[in-house]
């Protein structure tokens, strides 16, 4: 059954009680015209003012069911009309319902006694008519499915008489019919059933036994036969509600007087309500509540304590007046909660339903919000209200309101509930990520680790969520012609920025790179920073000597004359450090000096003067070994060995502190023209030896083997990987010879001067070389001094020592014969300064090897380089070229 009023937008529906779940109420949808394929976008929702959810709504047929079963008695207790009130809430627009679903009482329950047996004094002496009223049944169902009707079952003295009460209730009274006779019979006994009005009917019984007394000749009398009294509610325990007065004529006990409820009287009276036996005076016992019952009827009875006791009867009706002391009832009909920042104004948040139990002013309600949030308070019906948005929102800014409801009657003293909405704004993608700085500025020191990170980049979104979830990347670009992604990568999570590669400041010293920050949102919203990178120099370069060089493999020299002053300078070192800042500027100091005050370096310049004039006894050859030193940390250095000559004019003569320019002519010629000088002079070496061999002296013949009387000499002409020309190297005995006369020592000595001057014709061709090193050539004789020390032969006598002549880097030899040098004092100053240069020489070979790209030169394996020596009878002769015909960039 429904009914709709359009006026109220409200509709009606009417079900029994305890159906079960699904049970079909209504076509709610098709009722109020409304589509059903939009209800769930409309978000359609009932929401009900009881404790549980009885009902539902099905979106997708928009029917309207059972979702719990309902049991009336419990919803309503013993109100004649029991219904749930629900509100119906549709957006876009938004619309409001109100619905009222019916509950119908079934027949559920039996009528039921308070006891099951009931006993009754009545004395013989009662006159036909008298009444007896009986405890009432109770049915908790109500209309017709309610208590109708008594039964009383047969016997010969009592009949039953039903009673109707003010709110439609019965009770059953036992009215005597015929007189009793004690002496004949002390007790009957009859069964009471009651009937209710349903279908089917249901019933209830209990056994009545009334005992018979002797006779009392008169019974108390009340003086009004009905009371009447009202009573505020909720008034305290023990407050007095009226006083009752009945009087016996009898005397002495038969005319005392006691009161009581009478049986009939209902269980809750009985609960609420208390008579005192003797004074007959009702208190309140329970909390009398308006709300419950505007009326209560009590049933009271007075009998006196004489044998055979008879009670009579009386009314109470007690008014009760309400007060105001219900607050209202805030329920939250429907909240939509979050709310988008981005919602309109009038965007609905939640429908109010308020409540006051109380009547009449108490229970007119108003409510309202406070003033400073951006919502509104509408009133839609009667006690239903509507909350509403009346600006934009921003989440960024506020992302939950607490709005507090004040619900105030208009009682007196007036009484108020306060509810609070938690309205939560959801996010939309309305903000780009911001860097925690406008640009970055980072420093890594170069040669860092690759792999580390260098920095961090962070962002911050105000949104939440995704929205607020962000994502680092570098934007693609180029350092030095190289993709970005090949220098630094970004951790995507964090913005950790890493070095993908060791940085060198001597070839980058900054770079930019440009980062973003893109959140997950949709559309993304995203922001770039800029990185700027310096990279600090490393004191990882040492100083490098750019002047004077070594030549031909010997130890830059310098003359000078024996008259300068004081002052005079001899020289400048000149070097370059590729670092830069303290770790470039570079300062000088003598390390090793033969004489420490004859000569000083300038600290920052590194010019060499004189301290003070030369005399007599200064040594002609003073060695300076300069050390150059960087000021880094730790500091890097290099050293440069330097011979001075002191003379007493100053020859024509190349300086090593000129001009190291090199030629720009084409290497090739200039090692052709060098390569056949070289052979030139050897072919006239060669033909000395032959003419000095015919003019008399004998040289034996070319033989193989260790003989001690037989030298053999060969010729080896060399042509490297690296160059198409080929190297001239000089003589070299097979195998040791034996000691020679005096005057084959003069020749080896002439033809030492030959070969001396072949040398210093190569030392000035080295020195118009523009791609070509004469790496190593060194001087390494002992002629008669040799033999003068009686040191024994020069090669056989060496190798018998047990020491191998070593063909090294350096192509000295001279490592194993250093022994011998110290053993003779006529040698030594030249045996130190021949382990000089070879230590020269060899230091000048390791930076060349450390510094080119490939080897300058290889002396041992590969047949890149090649020792040509030669040894004529006691004299010692060595020399060595080494070529490189076509290497590129053979100056460091």
């Amino acid at each position: 059954e429904r009914g709709l009023d359009l006026v109220l937008a409200q509709i009606r529906y009417s079900i029994p009680e305890e159906l079960e779940h699904g049970a079909f109420v209504g076509n709610i949808a098709e009722d109020l015209g409304l589509d059903v394929a939009k209800l769930s976008a409309r978000r359609f929702r009932i929401v009900s003012g009881a404790k549980k959810q009885f009902l539902e709504v099905n979106l997708e047929n928009g029917i309207l069911f059972v979702n719990e079963k309902i049991d009336r008695e419990e919803l309503c207790e013993r109100s004649p009309s029991c219904f749930l009130h629900l509100q119906v809430v549709i957006e876009n627009p938004l619309e409001l319902y109100r619905v009222e679903v019916e509950i119908l009482d079934v027949n559920d329950n039996s009528p039921s006694f308070p006891w099951s047996e009931f006993n009754l004094d009545i004395t013989e002496s009662a006159a036909p008519g008298s009444r007896f009223p009986l405890e009432s049944a109770q049915d908790q169902d109500v209309g017709t499915n309610s208590l109708r009707s008594y039964q009383l079952s047969a016997n010969e003295h009592f009949v039953l008489n039903i009673q109707t009460r003010n709110d439609g209730s019965k009770f059953a009274e036992l009215v005597l019919d015929t007189p009793l006779d004690r002496e004949q019979q002390k007790k009957h006994e009859m069964v009471l059933t009651a009937f209710d009005g349903g279908s089917p009917e249901r019933s209830g019984t209990a056994l009545i036994t009334v005992t018979v007394l002797d006779a009392n000749d008169n019974v108390p009398v009340f003086d009004r036969s009905v009371y009447r009294a009202s009573l505020v509610e909720n008034a305290p325990r023990g407050t007095l509600v009226l006083k009752l007065n009945a009087t016996d004529l009898d005397e002495g006990s038969n005319g005392e007087v006691t009161y009581a409820f009478s049986g009939h009287a209902p269980l809750k009276v009985r609960e609420l309500f208390s008579v005192d036996p003797y004074t007959g005076e009702i208190r309140v016992k329970g909390i009398v509540d308006y709300e419950k019952a505007s009326v209560y009827e009590l049933y009271v009875q007075a009998k006196d304590r004489g044998p055979s006791a008879v009670a009579v009867h009386s009314k109470v009706l007690v008014d009760i007046l309400d007060v105001n002391d219900n607050a209202p009832e805030v329920i939250l009909t429907s909240v939509s909660t979050p709310v988008q920042e981005d919602a309109p104004a009038g965007t609905v948040i939640a429908v109010i339903s308020v409540m006051d139990r109380d009547s009449g002013e108490n229970g007119n309600v108003d409510c309202q919000i406070p003033s400073n949030v951006p919502f509104q308070l509408h009133s839609s019906f009667k006690n239903y209200y509507t909350l509403v948005t009346s600006e934009f929102l921003d989440r960024e800014t506020v992302s939950e309101y607490n709005i507090t409801l004040t619900a105030r009657d208009l009682g007196s003293p007036s009484l108020s509930t306060r509810k609070t909405i938690v309205v939560q704004v959801s996010d939309i993608n309305d903000n780009p990520p911001r860097f925690s700085q406008p640009s970055y500025t980072v420093y890594v020191t170069e040669n860092n680790a690759p792999g580390a990170s260098i920095c961090s980049v962070t962002a911050f979104d105000p949104d939440s969520n995704q929205n607020a979830y962000l994502s680092y990347s570098i934007l693609e670009g180029q350092i030095q012609g190289m993709p970005v992604s090949t220098y630094v990568s970004i951790n995507s999570d964090n913005g950790n920025i890493y070095a993908l590669r060791s940085f060198d400041y001597e070839q980058l010293r900054n770079f930019q790179i440009l980062v973003q920050a893109q959140d997950a949102g949709f559309p993304p919203l995203a922001s770039n920073v800029t990185v700027n990178v310096f990279v600090l120099d490393q004191n990882d370069n040492a100083p490098v000597i750019v002047s004077p060089l070594p030549k031909n493999g010997t130890v830059a020299s310098e003359v000078v004359p024996r008259s300068v002053d004081a002052g005079y300078l001899v020289g400048k070192i000149t070097a370059l450090d590729a670092d830069a800042g303290q770790n470039s500027r570079l300062s000088y100091q003598v390390l090793q000096a033969t004489d420490p005050g004859l000569f000083s370096v300038a600290l920052y310049t590194g010019e060499i003067r004189t301290i003070r004039r030369l005399v007599e006894r200064d040594a002609t050859r003073q060695r300076l070994v300069i050390l150059v030193k960087d000021n880094g940390q730790p500091p890097l250095s290099a050293t440069v060995s330097i011979v001075l000559t002191v003379v007493d004019s100053v020859p024509e003569s190349l300086s090593d502190f000129g001009d190291l320019t090199l030629s720009p002519q084409p290497p090739s010629n200039l090692a052709l023209y060098l390569i056949v000088s070289l052979s030139t002079i050897s072919l006239i070496f060669l033909v000395a030896i032959i003419v000095l061999t015919l003019s008399g002296y004998n040289l034996p013949p070319f033989v193989n083997g260790n003989s001690s009387l037989s030298q053999s000499y060969c010729y080896k002409v060399c042509l490297t990987p690296e160059s198409a020309k080929s190297d001239f190297m000089f003589l070299k005995p097979c195998s040791p010879g034996s000691t020679p006369r005096n005057n084959e020592a003069k020749s080896a000595e002439n033809s030492w001067n030959a070969q001396n001057n072949l040398t210093n014709y190569a030392s000035r061709a080295k020195a118009r070389l523009s791609h070509y090193t004469i790496h190593n050539v060194s001087r390494s004789i002992i002629d008669e001094k040799w033999q003068m020390a009686g040191l024994g032969e020069t090669g056989e006598d060496f190798e018998r020592g047990g020491g191998k002549e070593k063909e090294g880097a350096q192509g000295h030899g001279w490592t194993e014969t250093w022994a011998a040098c110290r053993s003779a004092p006529a040698l030594s100053s030249e045996c130190e300064e021949r382990e000089r240069e070879r230590e020269k020489d060899r230091d000048v070979a390791s930076y060349l090897s450390s510094k080119n790209e490939k080897r300058r030169g290889e002396i041992e394996g590969g047949g890149r380089n090649e020792t040509r020596r030669g040894e004529i009878y006691g004299g010692r002769m060595s020399t060595s070229v080494f070529s490189n015909s076509n290497r590129r960039g053979s100056r460091p």
